[in-house]
């Protein structure tokens, strides 16, 4: 072969090998990958491999760089060396963040590889999400996964589906609606409109598939945005520089063209909260978790796309938390548990089963105690004027027994999940204060 050609075909492939490097691509014949996740309060936690260590991130099309939270110095074991000092700003009062920007990092989701990732190393005790989630999150990613491949999110079967874009086709959908992407910073924005006292609103939200709730609004009286009169102020969670705090209610309506959902929940952020957010003057606010878990989702950046299809969970309520307690995984606790042996259980005749030797059997049982760490949850945060707050329980109060049943028995989604319940449904909790046992009731109650 002609060395001129041979050197072509080379270039060629260098910069094809380059080119591959630079983005995420499926790495299969099928050119498709199907991963499942875990939904935790609204929320995507996936299976990311960066360097060769497994971790647990959120999807997160709320964020333009993938983060990792360095609390347990994870980096550590991912070879991730200092290269460039960086400060990041997000939501909350706080200041910037300082990170360690890391170049030329290997990571991979299912199938999907990208050789080349620039990652952002958090080192701040305060970014820790699994206390509140009650299973690790080491992470999060947006952008640089959603912007090289179409991204399918089955909120109702939970699992997503990463395609190549120049292989991917789409199905044809009746019931689904297709609207048009904006980006400023790498983030997607979505038209849509509110109804807010009986008048429809058209508002720009930022698409935020890394918060739980469901509307996030910015007061804006010029347009007509603006809280009802009932509302109550709460905690509404803890953002990239700090905890975030407004009040919270309900909007007559959310559209997202053709598709309703009435009474949404919608926070109302304090302004100096979000004053980050606001530099792109024409958002609105952010479409968060509890509307998007209603829908089965496209997420196609390069046509500038997103799909939707409502799924099982469409009409599922809006509800609040109707304790006022906020809780999250303390540690664990030493626990005490009786273990019951039977030593002895057989007859005394010698094998030979009649009515009088079966009543003189004898069951000996051995009671021994057998010691384990179990989780602990504590309060907090504790909603001002709340049940559990008018109640007499505390922030820092760890909860032993909720309803009589130990809490290490549940999950915190499950226990969380009861304080979402029907008004009126009475809550037991005995709670250790600073080694005081000390035992509580209340009835749930609308915060309306």
């Amino acid at each position: 072969m002609d060395r001129r050609l041979i050197l072509i075909v080379f270039i060629f492939f260098l910069n094809n090998l380059v080119f591959s490097q630079s983005k995420f691509t499926i790495q299969n014949k099928r050119q498709t990958d199907k991963i499942s996740f875990k939904l935790i309060n609204n929320l995507i936690v996936l299976p990311v491999e960066i360097n060769g260590v497994s971790l647990s991130f959120l999807l997160d099309s709320g964020v333009s760089k993938p983060i990792i939270f360095n609390f347990l110095n994870i980096t550590d074991s991912l070879n991730i060396k200092e290269t460039e000092t960086i400060f990041l700003r997000g939501l909350g009062e706080g200041e910037t963040v300082k990170a360690l920007k890391s170049r030329n990092n290997i990571i991979k989701i299912g199938d999907a590889i990208k050789l080349n990732q620039d990652i952002y190393a958090v080192y701040d005790d305060n970014l820790n999400f699994a206390p509140r989630l009650g299973v690790p999150i080491y992470g999060i990613i947006g952008y640089d996964l959603l912007k090289d491949l179409i991204v399918e999110v089955n909120y109702s079967n939970r699992f997503i589906r990463l395609s190549n874009p120049e292989k991917y086709t789409y199905k044809e959908c009746r019931k689904c609606e297709r609207l048009n992407l904006e980006f400023y910073n790498n983030k997607p924005y979505v038209n849509s409109e509110v109804k807010i006292n009986d008048k429809k609103i058209p508002v720009k939200l930022l698409i935020d598939s890394g918060g739980s709730d469901a509307l996030w609004l910015f007061e804006d009286d010029s347009l007509g945005i603006k809280s009802s009169d009932k509302y109550f102020n709460d905690f509404l969670g803890h953002g990239l520089s700090g905890s975030v705090y407004g009040k919270r209610t309900k909007v007559d309506a959310f559209y997202l063209k053709g598709f309703e959902l009435r009474n949404a929940n919608v926070a109302y952020p304090d302004s100096s909260s979000i004053s980050f957010a606001r530099n792109f003057k024409g958002r609105n606010g952010s479409l968060a978790g509890n509307i998007l878990k209603r829908f089965n989702v496209i997420f196609d950046y390069r046509r500038a796309l997103i799909t939707l299809k409502r799924n099982s969970h469409f009409n599922d309520d809006f509800n609040y938390n109707r304790s006022g307690i906020e809780l999250a995984h303390d540690g664990v606790r030493l626990v005490r548990e009786i273990e019951n042996r039977v030593l002895n259980s057989s007859p005394t005749n010698g094998g030979i089963e009649n009515s009088e030797a079966v009543n003189s059997n004898k069951i000996v049982i051995n009671t021994q105690y057998q010691f384990s760490l179990k989780p602990a949850y504590a309060i907090v945060e504790l909603r001002e004027g709340s049940p559990a707050h008018e109640a007499g329980l505390m922030v820092g109060d760890v909860i032993l027994n909720i309803n009589s049943k130990a809490s290490y028995n549940y999950s915190l989604q499950q226990i969380v999940q009861m304080f979402y319940d029907e008004a009126g449904r009475k809550i037991r909790l005995r709670v250790d204060r600073k080694g005081e046992t000390l035992s509580y009731t209340f009835n749930l109650r609308d915060p309306f």
